[in-house]
């Protein structure tokens, strides 16, 4: 699970930054703001270095929880497992993913010039805290995100595999992980945009917090503002669900094959 959640991480990142760029820097502007779209992949580097760590952290915990929810709990509550199993995986995984997103996202709106350089000078300016901007508000996106994306990936999966009564191919997976991806983007992107905004605003301090974020956004630029960059966010996410869950599949299975046959047989069982 480590493995392949790091692999399959490592993957949607590097195909589809510049997506995310765009999207960061739409919600990034305030007002009428213009969105610039060179550099699109400013600090793609840095944010593969921690994106590797962090999706083998998320699978490292959502798989080992995810079985055990399901042994303990009744068949019928299977959604509230990996709901659960999703949200604990963003919690472990959030320590190494914060970091990550705040010196990506002021990569990606011109802040600094290198990973290096913004941690540096992060710390500089803002103490070690400055790494973990906007955390609270990150923890309300990603756990509801995690949770809700995971959960609908393995429903739909579950209901495929009894109606067809057979396992499921890369490509099915694939679109059911572009599924779930996208509707959990579309969901989820008004938090997300309270995370960029107080993510990216440095020692500014434009934002005391989550709910004066909220209250100034809806007061300067109207709740409008809560779905800028939704259709480079559910594109991102959508594709990005389509070749993640692709790649993890298709890892797990792969590395699968090459484990002793009592191991290779016991984690079958578990899928």
């Amino acid at each position: 699970s480590i493995i392949a959640g790091a692999t399959a991480g490592v993957f949607v990142e590097a195909a589809l930054y510049p997506i995310d760029t765009v999207k960061t820097r739409l919600q990034a502007a305030r007002g009428g703001g213009k969105v610039v779209l060179k550099g699109l992949y400013s600090g793609l580097g840095g944010n593969l270095a921690g994106v590797l760590p962090a999706s083998a952290i998320f699978l490292g915990v959502y798989e080992p929880a995810k079985q055990k929810l399901l042994k303990a709990l009744p068949e019928n509550l299977s959604a509230f497992a990996h709901l659960t199993a999703g949200a604990l995986g963003g919690a472990a995984s959030s320590l190494v993913r914060v970091p990550t997103e705040v010196v990506k996202q002021r990569m990606q709106t011109g802040q600094f010039a290198s990973a290096p350089a913004a941690v540096r000078l992060i710390v500089a300016k803002e103490g070690f805290r400055g790494l973990y901007a906007g955390y609270g508000s990150f923890l309300l996106r990603d756990l509801p995100f995690d949770a809700i994306q995971f959960c609908i990936y393995e429903q739909l999966r579950i209901g495929y595999k009894l109606a067809a009564q057979r396992d499921l191919n890369d490509p099915e997976n694939a679109i059911i992980g572009a599924v779930a991806g996208a509707i959990t983007g579309t969901v989820t992107n008004p938090l997300d945009v309270i995370k960029t905004r107080l993510m990216v605003q440095g020692s500014s301090k434009q934002y005391k917090g989550i709910l004066d974020c909220v209250r100034t956004i809806m007061r300067e630029e109207g709740t409008h503002a809560f779905l800028k960059g939704i259709g480079p966010r559910v594109l991102w996410i959508g594709i990005g669900g389509s070749i993640f869950f692709g790649v993890l599949e298709k890892t797990k299975q792969m590395l699968a094959k090459k484990r002793p046959e009592n191991h290779k047989s016991f984690y079958l069982k578990q899928e």
